[in-house]
């Protein structure tokens, strides 16, 4: 009888260690309060991070990107996510929420309840944004339109509707740092900070394994469309021949050297940074004239 009990109190073991190990973390209190929030900064972060991209409603054009009330599906092989309101409305957005809310939300990927979110939000990126960019995209999120929309839930089978195995995929493929480790100019530095912090770049083009995380070793290599329709390209040098003026005419008007244009989430891609001064947009050329070539 003495082993059966062994074995009950190891497995009792292991699953409070997992439990522990698992719980969604969060920043100290307070992690925002040194920076004081600038709403035309916090514009700039606003379209590199493509807020708009996920957040504003299917289809919407001119000012209504700027009303976050979610709503757009997001096909993948673990079931579809669908984007929330993020408008200041006080219950249906993230009009309720404090600057220690946004910041877990960014950062550390929890809800105000203390839950995790999934990682088809990107704040495995935004991980690496700097804090002051932080508080100025806060401050410009609250200056925009209130709408009352309700969020919707995801359409998540068992067992990715666990929301605490989220925390177990965190510990195997959250990021922490730069996948281009060394940053040979200030340009490239820049556009590092651009496309892989706010601009999440890799979301989209690097492969992933079977669990969903990102396969860093080919990083920006492309990846299968998670839609199902086509594949998303490889960007990396080589794969992508364009010169550092093609790729920014590209990323500025949507127009490749051979005159064909972006479509699908590209070209809303290349309606962001058009909000963008032209010389963030020539450090991201650069940044992806300077990645490792990948297959």
């Amino acid at each position: 009888m003495r082993w059966p009990v062994a074995i009950a109190a190891l497995v009792m073991i292991l699953g409070g260690a997992g439990w522990v190990a698992t719980a969604p973390g969060r920043l100290p209190p307070g992690s925002l309060d040194a920076f004081s929030g600038d709403p035309a900064r916090g514009e700039q972060a606003f379209w590199a991070g493509g807020c708009a991209s996920c957040h504003a409603a299917e289809g919407a054009d001119g000012e209504a990107r700027l009303v976050l009330s979610g709503g757009r599906r997001f096909p993948s092989d673990f079931g579809t996510f669908v984007a929330p309101n993020i408008s200041p409305h006080p219950e249906a957005g993230i009009g309720g929420w404090s600057s220690d809310d946004f910041a877990n939300a960014m950062v550390q990927g929890v809800s105000p309840g203390g839950e995790h979110y999934y990682p088809a939000f990107p704040y495995t990126a935004y991980a690496l944004a700097d804090p002051q960019d932080l508080a100025d995209l806060w401050a410009f999120l609250r200056t925009l339109p209130a709408d009352a929309t309700p969020s919707a839930p995801h359409d998540i089978a068992f067992p990715f509707s666990i929301r605490r195995s989220v925390g177990a995929w965190k510990l195997l493929f959250a990021r922490r740092s730069f996948v281009l480790a060394e940053a040979e100019t200030a340009e490239i530095a820049r556009g590092r900070y651009l496309a892989e912090a706010l601009g999440h770049c890799g979301e989209c083009h690097t492969p992933r394994n079977a669990l969903g995380g990102l396969d860093t070793a080919r990083w920006l290599a492309g990846a299968p469309n998670p839609s199902g329709q086509g594949t998303i390209p490889n960007i990396t040098p080589g794969a992508l021949d364009w010169s550092e003026a093609d790729i920014a005419g590209y990323l500025k008007t949507g127009f490749t050297p051979e005159y064909d244009s972006a479509g699908g989430h590209m070209a809303d891609v290349v309606r962001n940074l058009l909000q963008l001064p032209d010389a963030d947009v020539a450090a991201i050329a650069a940044y992806l004239k300077a990645v490792p070539a990948a297959q």
